[in-house]
This record gives structure tokens, C-alpha cells and sequence, in this order.
């Protein structure tokens, strides 16, 4: 039970959204953004493009200084975020824009005009929130929050401009999902298919722009990159399927804002965006560990398989060859499966397993002449039972052939 006013009562109260009105507000936008910004990101991460959206996430800036500045000229709320966000998508657009345009008409790579885009808008933003900070009414205007995020004080709507950004992109996720697929692993055969890559290019980077921008107020554009990066390299290691590895990259998102604002709600001195990033890495690190197809665990667990395969195929061909085995981990694989008895001497089973190992050595090595261009030749692993390999009518004329030289052997010997 945890301990009355404890770090893990008020943890899980703002689990079950207990901890109070504002705090449940972030936690659902949060997880609604999580969800968005990693079933979006997957398609960026698979078409190989995931820098584009740091680019993205920087071109931002300028644009929320810019709608502070036109807001306070007309008389406006500078702090409106519906302004703010509006104004940061625009700037975004155009950094997008400018990338596309440098890519397309000059010889720089695509890198090269992210780098080149990222770091000018960047910069051109931080002049613009220096100046702002010198304004009577920019002192106060919090605008340094979008830099790393913050959800101190966020209002009911600015709550629904998030969670309804985060929707609409998780809708148009869904409605262009076969086409994004398509585009992000194969784009010549998508444009053979009579579709538009460059639409559905430019209708990816959208969908990252929404997220991103809606993502600001929550974990800020340094961080956005990563929580639309994280969750798909970490589904990736789960599933082999698009449509898997979209969905888990969504609930690993989800789960990482969720889980994270409830952290920094139970903890109030701790920035929620780099909680969330920082619980989104935690959940990688386990499918870096865990997964069952690409984990380091089961990587080690099959080497360690091939590893035993590979010293009981050496042991019982010593054996069937009268050959002596000294190596420890080969005797203790023989030992295990009653091949051999502690004084080494092959046991019934043994010498029958042997003798199989052996002669399954000599029909590849037939099978390898019959065979020298042909595939077969290279299916064996030294491992694996032929039969698994060879159907039975091959199998048995090259029995048929090692009869015959067996045969021929003797005849000149006699």
C-alpha cells in the first residue's frame, strides 16, 4: 500500500485523474498527442525522412514570435495559443517549403537543406523572442515555454486545440494510410500504380507539421522531434507489418504523454515534455530489450541456441569419425541429451545420432556436386536435418550415387 501524500499515491491518483483538473486536462491531450505524433511519425520514419521533421519542429519559432507581435499590434491576447499555433504552422509551412525548394533546384541533399533551413529559422526565432522579452507586454508573455514546452496553467481550450489537432491528424493518418505505405517503400512502384508521390509526400509532412504544432504547448519544439521518432523505432522492433508497427508506435506514444504527465502532475517541479520524451525512451529501451524478433534478449537467446546446435552437430560427428572431444561445452550438450556417458563413450542413442549426422555430412557433400550452381547448394547450414532441406526422391538418388561409390570402393580395393 503506498504511504498516505507518498510520490506514488499522488502518482497513481494522477493516473486515475485524480490529481486535479488542469493535471487531468494535460494527461488526455498529452496521451491524445502521443498517440498522433507516433502513428504519424512511423510513415516519416520508414520513408527514411525522420530529420525533415526536426527541421520542421525548429521552422516553427519564428512563426509563434511573429502571431505574438501581429496579436499585440491589433489589440489581441498575444498569448492566444489558437494564434500562436496558427502562426507557428504557417512558419513551419514555409520552412517545409524552402526545403522542398532547395532539394528540387539545387545539388545540395536533402540533409544539407534541413541543416541549412533548421538552423537559419531557428536562429531567426530566438532573435525574434529577444526582442519580445525587451516589450512591456512580452515580459510576461511565457512565450520561452514553447522551447521545451509547458503545461503550467493550460485553460479548457487550449486543452481541446491540442486534443482536437491530435484527432484530426490521427483521422487523416487513418484515411491516408495505404497510400503513405505504399509511397514510403517503394515510391517508383506508387507512381507506376498511377499515384502521386510528391502529393502524398508533401500530405506526410503535413500531417507531421499538425502534429508538431500541435505538440508545442505540451513538450515544445525541441522535444516534439522525439516523441514523433521514439515510439515508431521502438514499435519497429515488435512487428514486421505496417499496420502493426503504426498501431503500437500510437500506443506506445499514447502511453508515453499519458504516463509522463502523470509523473510531472505527481511531481510539480518536473517539466512534463521532457518527462514524456524521457518515458517514451524507457519504453524503447524495454523493446530494445524484450522484443521477441528483434530484442537483444532474443538475439542472444538465438545465438545461444545456434551456439548448442553447433557444438552437438561438431560431437556427434567426432563421435561417428572416432574422433576425441576435449571441448567442455560440446561434452556438456551431449552429456545433456544421454548422447555420451560420463567416461565420453557414446551411448546406444549416440552412435545411432552420429551415424545420421554423418551420413547427412556425406549426401550434402554429394548434393553439393550435383548441385555446384544450383541454390540447393548453399541452403545447407551444416545444422539443419536434410530432409528439412531436400525432398525425398533427391534424397534417395544420392543415396543411390553414394551406394554406388561405396560399391566402386570396394571393388578396388579388392
Amino acid at each position: 500500500m503506498p504511504v498516505p501524500g507518498s510520490p506514488i499515491e499522488a502518482f497513481l491518483s494522477a493516473l486515475l485523474l485524480q490529481a486535479g483538473y488542469n493535471a487531468g486536462l494535460v494527461a488526455i491531450g498529452a496521451s491524445l498527442l502521443g498517440i498522433a505524433a507516433g502513428a504519424g511519425g512511423t510513415f516519416l520514419f520508414l520513408r527514411k525522412r525522420a530529420l525533415l521533421s526536426d527541421a520542421i519542429a525548429h521552422a516553427t519559432l519564428p512563426g509563434v514570435g511573429i502571431a505574438f507581435l501581429v496579436m499585440v499590434a491589433f489589440g489581441l491576447d498575444g498569448r492566444s495559443l489558437v494564434g500562436l499555433l496558427a502562426g507557428s504552422a504557417l512558419s513551419a509551412g514555409i520552412g517545409l517549403l524552402c526545403v522542398e525548394w532547395i532539394t528540387r533546384h539545387t545539388r545540395l541533399a536533402e540533409d544539407t537543406a534541413i541543416g541549412a533551413v533548421l538552423s537559419v529559422f531557428f536562429g531567426f526565432g530566438i532573435v525574434l523572442l529577444t526582442v519580445i522579452q525587451t516589450l512591456s507586454q512580452g515580459r510576461q508573455a511565457g512565450l520561452e515555454g514553447f522551447l521545451l514546452g509547458s503545461t503550467a496553467g493550460m485553460l479548457y481550450q487550449d486543452a481541446v486545440v491540442i486534443a482536437l489537432g491530435g484527432v484530426l491528424a490521427v483521422l487523416a493518418l487513418v484515411a491516408l494510410r495505404r497510400p503513405m505505405t505504399l509511397v514510403s517503400f517503394d515510391p517508383g512502384f506508387a507512381a507506376a500504380l498511377g499515384l502521386n508521390t510528391r502529393r502524398i509526400d508533401l500530405a506526410m509532412m503535413l500531417l507531421v507539421l499538425a502534429v508538431t504544432v500541435a505538440g508545442l504547448k505540451i513538450v515544445g519544439l525541441v522535444l516534439v522531434i522525439a516523441l514523433l521518432i521514439v515510439p515508431p523505432v521502438a514499435a519497429r522492433l515488435w512487428s514486421e507489418r505496417t499496420d502493426h508497427v503504426v498501431l503500437i508506435a500510437g500506443a506506445i506514444g499514447g502511453l508515453s504523454g499519458y504516463v509522463g504527465a502523470a509523473m510531472s502532475a505527481a511531481a510539480p517541479g518536473l517539466p512534463t515534455g521532457p518527462i514524456i520524451v524521457l518515458v517514451a525512451f524507457s519504453l524503447f529501451l524495454v523493446s530494445l530489450l524484450l522484443a521477441p524478433g528483434r530484442g537483444v534478449l532474443a538475439a542472444a537467446l538465438r545465438h545461444r541456441r545456434f551456439q548448442l546446435r553447433l557444438h552437438r552437430r561438431q560431437g556427434l560427428l567426432s563421435l561417428a569419425r572416432g574422433e576425441p572431444i576435449f571441448d567442455p561445452l560440446t561434452l556438456k550438450v551431449l552429456r545433456r541429451e544421454g548422447l555420451i556417458r560420463p567416461d565420453r563413450v557414446p551411448t546406444e542413442a549416440g552412435r545411432l545420432e552420429a551415424t545420421r549426422a554423418l551420413l547427412d555430412e556425406r549426401r550434402f557433400e554429394v548434393a553439393r556436386r550435383i548441385h555446384r550452381d544450383d541454390p540447393l547448394s548453399h541452403r545447407y547450414d551444416g545444422l539443419t536435418p536434410i530432409a528439412a532441406v531436400m525432398t525425398g526422391d533427391e534424397i534417395a538418388e544420392i543415396d543411390r550415387l553414394l551406394a554406388d561409390a561405396a560399391a566402386r570402393h570396394r571393388r578396388e580395393d579388392t
